[in-house]
């Protein structure tokens, strides 16, 4: 067999697993903050016509109906059709980040795909829901903290040793500092200021990256790239808007946390040279 086909054979799985996946996900995104159940097949909301499952491919569905209801033609919010776009792409990007060479393509390496692509999943959601409904829901923070444990634990018995892997320890550990420490910071805050300076939602959030990241070089690089962004896109929404503007904090911690899984070495490498020795 040509050395580059099983390459190709895995991205394109990747890709449309990611797609599949990328619709589900905008469902939990939709559903989530009205505490809907997420087993309920898709309808339209206006004329409670279930969705067919010609319907259903994602990304070509929306734009072969134009955007609109088969029955009715109520609009079908953009959302659908770019988070699922998205999950392909972050599916693709995963791929190429932890199976790099064909030589890497193996059930380990798969099974570490699965489990970041997860997390991964977990970030579109909780920045998605945290922009449009200023929450972060316990089932993408709280209730994957246990994921998380059980993800490294499984990876470390398996003998991943690739990108990303910590052990169930450090996983553990990266979930009660971090946590901890968020949850410290939004008690003092509140303390001081008398106002709330950092949501519950947050500290979850903090603690579900220890899960998955660990305490040190991951969660600690997510937290401060991504406080750096948050205050720069606020400084900037700011000026433009000519009046202050509060910007939710979960959407910069994610995406800081996505660009640790697919490019921290490179992040490391470039700006924290000083941490390569921690880094695997």
């Amino acid at each position: 067999m040509i050395e580059w086909v099983p390459s190709l054979i895995g991205q394109t799985f990747a890709t449309i697993y990611g797609l599949v996946v990328g619709s589900f996900l905008a469902v939990c995104i939709v559903r989530m903050p009205q505490d809907r159940s997420l087993l309920v097949p898709s309808a339209c909301p206006r004329c409670g016509a279930r969705v067919r499952w010609r319907d259903n491919v994602p990304v070509l569905s929306w734009l072969l109906l134009r955007g609109r209801c088969r029955d009715c033609g109520t609009p079908i919010s953009p959302l659908y059709p770019m988070v699922e776009a998205l999950g392909g792409t972050l599916g693709w990007l995963l791929y190429r980040r932890l199976m790099p060479t064909v030589d890497q393509i193996d059930g380990v390496h798969a099974a570490a795909w699965v489990v970041w692509f997860v997390f991964l999943g977990l970030l579109v959601v909780a920045a998605a829901v945290d922009v449009r409904h200023r929450i972060i829901p316990d089932q993408v923070s709280s209730y994957a903290i246990p994921v998380g444990i059980v993800g490294a634990a499984a990876l470390e018995w398996a003998g991943f040793e690739g990108w990303l892997a910590i052990g169930w320890r450090a996983s553990v550990l990266g979930a009660a500092v971090w946590g901890g420490l968020f949850a410290t910071f939004a008690v003092l805050g509140k303390f001081v200021t008398r106002q709330e300076v950092l949501g519950w939602g947050d500290v979850k959030l903090a603690a579900m990256f220890g899960a998955f990241l660990g305490v040190f070089p991951g969660t600690f690089v997510t937290v401060l790239v991504g406080s750096l962004f948050g205050a720069v896109v606020g400084i900037v929404a700011t000026v433009v808007a000519r009046r202050r503007v509060w910007l939710p904090y979960g959407p910069p911690l994610a995406v800081a946390a996505a660009g640790w899984v697919l490019w921290g070495d490179v992040l490391i490498a470039t700006f924290f040279p000083g941490l390569a020795a921690f880094s695997r």
